[in-house]
């Protein structure tokens, strides 16, 4: 990565552009044209640098729920199991620890019950039960990881 590739990924985490073209702003921020920003993107997502750009929302504020999952799943089964979680729209983290209690995921829905619904479904179709794990506060720690500048 060179200095504008970082430049491009500080302003991706901390001030992605609401606007019809953010990558052309985005461009005129680090001196760029809007395709040479969108192809080091693209680069940088090829590369598994970016793997993911997407906005995060605080779910309770818009009216939904979240809850932390874990399941122990026989090795034989995690493919079919991971499947089964990352079907479900509302699954926006999922994770593979090496620990009995192996896959770890968020997921979020319109209500607690659709959440246990959702859980009651995976466990149906894959037969790995699943623990149920809902905060009792939140917690909430903003992360950005500084690339380019004194803070980098």
């Amino acid at each position: 990565m060179d200095d504008t590739d970082k430049q491009i990924l500080d302003i991706i985490q901390t001030g992605f552009p609401i606007e019809p073209r953010p990558y052309a702003a985005i461009g005129a921020q680090v001196g760029l044209t809007e395709s040479e920003t969108l192809a080091r993107v693209r680069a940088l997502r090829g590369k598994g640098i970016i793997r993911r750009i997407g906005a995060n929302f605080q779910s309770a504020k818009i009216g939904f729920t979240s809850t932390l999952c874990a399941a122990s799943v026989p090795p034989a089964s995690l493919d079919a199991f991971i499947a089964a979680v990352n079907a479900h729209p509302g699954v926006t983290h999922n994770y593979l620890r090496d620990h009995p209690i192996n896959v770890w995921f968020t997921m979020i829905g319109s209500s607690t019950q659709a959440i246990r619904d959702d859980l009651a479904a995976i466990t149906a179709a894959t037969g790995v039960s699943i623990l149920n794990l809902p905060a009792d506060r939140l917690f909430k720690i903003r992360v950005d990881f500084a690339m380019s500048g004194s803070e980098a």
